[in-house]
Order: C-alpha cells, then sequence, then structure tokens
C-alpha cells in the first residue's frame, strides 16, 4: 500500500463569494488548508478553514462578522458518473479533477451558528426602531412596552395584568425541564 499526499493552500476573499454566488455569505477573508492523500484508489481530503466571514443581522440586516474555525473531510473516488453520496464524492475518470470550491463554501456555511445577531445593543437604531414600531400593536394601546424587547428579555415575565390560562403554565412547566 502506498500513500501519496499533497498539501495546498487557498486565500479565500471576498471575490470568492462574489464568483460562487453564496446565497448566504457575502463577504469574508479566510485561509483554507487542504491536505489530499491517495490511498488504495480513495482520496481522503481534509480541510481547514479559518478566518472571518460577513452575513446579514438576522435582526437588523446590517453586516455583521462572524468567524470560523472548521476541520472537515471529503472522500472521493474516481468513477463512471458524478455522484455526491453521503459519504463519498464519486469524479466521472474522464474528468479526473474535482472542484472544491462548492465544498469549502458548505463547510464554511455549515459551521455558522443557526442565528445571526449582533450582541445586544450593537444593532442598528434606526433598523430597531422602526421594528419597534411595527411590532407594537395591542401592546402600545396597553402601553406595556416602550423600547423592543430582546430574546434573553422576552424569556422575563411582564407585569400581569389579566388572568392567564392555568394550562399555559402547565405548558411552561415542561420548557423549564429542558
Amino acid at each position: 500500500m502506498t500513500e501519496n499526499s499533497a498539501d495546498y493552500e487557498f486565500s479565500l476573499t471576498n471575490q470568492f463569494f462574489t464568483d460562487i454566488d453564496a446565497p448566504e455569505i457575502h463577504k469574508g477573508k479566510l485561509q483554507a488548508q487542504l491536505n489530499v492523500k491517495k490511498t488504495m484508489g480513495v482520496y481522503v481530503l481534509t480541510f481547514h478553514i479559518e478566518g472571518s466571514v460577513i452575513v446579514p443581522c438576522d435582526r437588523c440586516l446590517d453586516d455583521m462578522e462572524l468567524s470560523v474555525v472548521t476541520d472537515d473531510t471529503l472522500k472521493v473516488k474516481l468513477g463512471a458518473a458524478f455522484s455526491d453520496e453521503e459519504d463519498m464524492v464519486i469524479v466521472p475518470e474522464e474528468d479526473g479533477y474535482i472542484n472544491v470550491a462548492w465544498f469549502m463554501y458548505e463547510f464554511i456555511a455549515l459551521s455558522l451558528p443557526m442565528k445571526h445577531v449582533h450582541a445586544p445593543g450593537q444593532c442598528n437604531k434606526s433598523m430597531m426602531g422602526a421594528l419597534n414600531k411595527h411590532l407594537r400593536t395591542s401592546a402600545e394601546e396597553e402601553g406595556e412596552m416602550d423600547d423592543f424587547l430582546l430574546e434573553e428579555e422576552m424569556d422575563e415575565e411582564l407585569p400581569e395584568s389579566r388572568e392567564i390560562d392555568p394550562r399555559w403554565n402547565e405548558l411552561k412547566k415542561i420548557l423549564d425541564n429542558n
């Protein structure tokens, strides 16, 4: 069994995300190291990607920076037709190469948290004001809500001005146990 290995380095900049027409990430600056090992007809591609990306905040839509550190592995072998199975990518023998750009993008996107939000108090003030204005419907009439409630604050109970159905309290117990 002979083992061949090769190392590659890539700089992933804003142009990378523009060229790939990335749906979620628009900008970034990352370094990617790729190690390719050939073992018994299978190429094992090991990626280490580190840097930061710019994504829109889910709350205020301003750009925000998220750091990225991810290690991923991809197995590739030559075959008759292209196939992207669960644990193996098959590349047609007549092509003899694989473009890893989309795989690197996917590794980066999958390493990001599901929610992209600024730290409390860091969101765009004018956007938060507009959002607050549109969120106030019945609360405005009751005078209960003066500022936009952050997610952390939503867990705190508001002053009770009306009787709560006891069934909701029983459901709350389920949430508290998790």
